[in-house]
């Protein structure tokens, strides 16, 4: 029984089914350009994403400031 498993064991070691490598490393020439268009539009997506959020931002900012002068003129005036 130990031979059997210790020579499973070496078999799997040396077997080359488990080092290659998931994908072929050599692509065609549409894949790139279809995973390089992908990455363009997933890239175009998270930036128009992060500009709507700077633009909340912004908005958010200012109207705290002008609340801030409000509540600062009300004071001077009293």
């Amino acid at each position: 029984m130990k031979r059997i498993a210790t020579f499973l064991l070496l078999f799997a070691a040396i077997t080359p089914a488990w080092s290659m490598a998931a994908t072929p490393e050599n692509k065609s020439i549409g894949e790139n350009g279809r995973e390089a268009r992908q990455a363009a539009k997933r890239y175009h997506k998270y930036s128009k994403k992060a500009g709507r959020k700077q633009l909340k931002a912004i908005k958010k900012s200012q109207k705290a400031q002008r609340k801030a002068a409000k509540r600062a003129s009300r004071r001077r005036t009293r």
